[in-house]
């Protein structure tokens, strides 16, 4: 079966003030839940280890579980 781009994740390159699309999607998969965000809504991730976050709360619970 053939998949669109809006079945598949988003491939993106996180920057200090937004993401640069590498491969088109409708949406990420959040480093620490696996919850699908679409990338409308797409607010936090971490330009050093390159992963989106779901919320404020789960990147600041999931980076501090890193160290």
């Amino acid at each position: 079966m053939l998949m669109s781009s809006s079945d598949r994740p988003a491939t993106l390159f996180y920057q200090a003030n937004g993401f640069r699309v590498l491969t088109h999607g409708k949406h990420v998969v959040c480093a620490a839940t696996g919850e699908a965000i679409v990338l409308e809504a797409l607010r936090y991730w971490s330009v050093e280890r390159q992963e989106p976050y779901a919320s404020p709360e789960v990147a600041t619970r999931h980076l501090l579980a890193l160290r």
